[in-house]
């Protein structure tokens, strides 16, 4: 049997690769102090505020930069001086607070107001589906904005806390609203949700069975109606029934089911969201053609679509219209009703975003590093990067976490 040849390795090859090696560790970044504009909504009747004062010092008190646009506040009941207290500066232009690197809306941004944004800017607002068209993309594209979605903004979780947040005020003020259409003094046809005795109550019909109609359904059982709860999913349906503490008449969304019950019904609530685009339409408009006469929908989906077909986006200044006979509510910023508590509300996510920021170097960094937040973006740099929004509009979209690979 033959010798195998041995090969000679120098020792200088193999020697420093078996000595101990470096640890290769992220370096840390130095807070950074963030320059933050809010400016004066103008459009769709919105009350909100991005920010409060009590967010603002918090803030500030870090010595992070807050310009506020004068009477951004007051429809939420907070003034100028209010905000001046907390350590803003109050700009008495739109265009001085367009000078912010990060700009927060709680309405989506107008033509007018995107051409007052500059390259490498940071946009944080709704995005509202409906409303958004192929014109406002291309100007954020041209623009070279950073633009996230706040409804789409993820937390540690998995979840969605700006949607839920809203999510449970609208469940609450979408079931006192429809009480309220169905008196005579809104056009209904004079029907007490509750009933009373000897009188059976109203029958309500919830499309979804997530925050939006737990607290929806906890309201209408709390006023004495009668609720109906439709959804696919069947984990959600049995998580609804233990959080409201009581038997609930729930079924998935069977057509034939769904529509037996929505005829009958007296109210009807469309609670569906969708994680990535469009709510599917649930209820056709023959269907709906078909509903007792003066009954009333409130389709909170329509910042995504809507899941009936014969919704269309209205404002809280022409909140309702009347189709088939049957009143239409379909406000996106429905929790704008409530201007103080929604802006509390939007104020303490968007905080707690903006301080995360700060620690990690930067919004940007903490696109990179958080893959929540970076689930909110759709335009960044020049690029569309929601997939949805690419296919409705016919618009060429990029994956957001090749761009952060190669560092564009």
């Amino acid at each position: 049997m033959s010798d195998k040849k041995k090969v000679s390795i120098s020792p200088s090859l193999t020697d420093e690769s078996l000595a101990p090696q470096a640890e290769m560790l992220q370096l840390q970044r130095k807070p950074n102090k963030l320059f933050i504009g809010i400016p004066k909504e103008s459009t769709m009747i919105e009350n909100r505020v991005a920010l409060v004062p009590a967010s603002v010092a918090t803030l500030t008190s870090h010595g992070h930069r807050v310009v506020i646009e004068s009477g951004a506040g007051e429809k939420a009941n907070y003034d100028d001086h209010r905000f001046s207290e907390a350590g803003a500066e109050i700009a008495h232009s739109t265009q001085e607070v367009y000078k912010a690197d990060i700009l927060l809306k709680v309405s989506p941004p107008t033509l007018d107001e995107i051409d007052l944004l500059h390259p490498n800017q940071i946009l944080i607002s709704p995005l509202h589906l409906p409303i958004i068209t192929a014109e406002i993309l291309y100007r954020l594209k041209n623009k070279k904005v950073i633009a996230l979605a706040m409804e789409y903004i993820k937390d540690e979780e998995g979840g969605f806390p700006v949607v839920r947040i809203m999510s449970e005020m609208a469940g609450n003020v979408a079931m006192l609203t429809a009480a309220d259409l169905m008196t005579n003094a809104k056009g209904g046809k004079g029907v007490l949700l509750g009933g009373v005795s000897g009188v059976p109550p109203a029958k309500v019909v919830i499309l979804g069975a997530g925050v939006v109609a737990e607290f929806a359904t906890r309201v209408a059982l709390g006023l004495g109606a009668e609720v109906r709860i439709f959804d696919d999913n069947i984990y959600k349906l049995m998580r609804i029934q233990n959080r409201v503490g009581r038997p609930l008449n729930t079924s998935s969304l069977l057509p034939y089911q769904l529509e037996k019950e929505l005829l009958g019904a007296d109210v009807a609530i469309g609670a569906m969201h969708s994680k990535t685009g469009r709510t599917p339409i649930i209820v056709s408009e023959d269907v709906v053609s078909r509903m007792k006469p003066g009954a009333v929908i409130v389709d909170i989906s329509i910042d995504q679509g809507g899941c009936f077909a014969t919704s269309e986006v209205t404002t809280l200044k022409h909140p309702t219209f009347t189709k088939h006979d049957v009143i239409h509510y379909c406000v996106p910023n429905i929790s704008s009703k409530v201007a103080r508590t929604a802006s509390i509300a939007v104020s303490n996510i968007l905080t707690s975003i903006l301080m995360k920021a700060a620690t990690t170097g930067s919004i940007e960094q903490t696109i990179y590093q958080d893959p929540g937040i970076r689930n909110g973006v759709y335009t960044y740099k020049g690029c569309l990067v929601n997939e949805y929004l690419g296919e409705r509009f016919k618009i060429k979209s990029m994956d957001l976490n090749l761009l952060l690979a190669s560092h564009l």
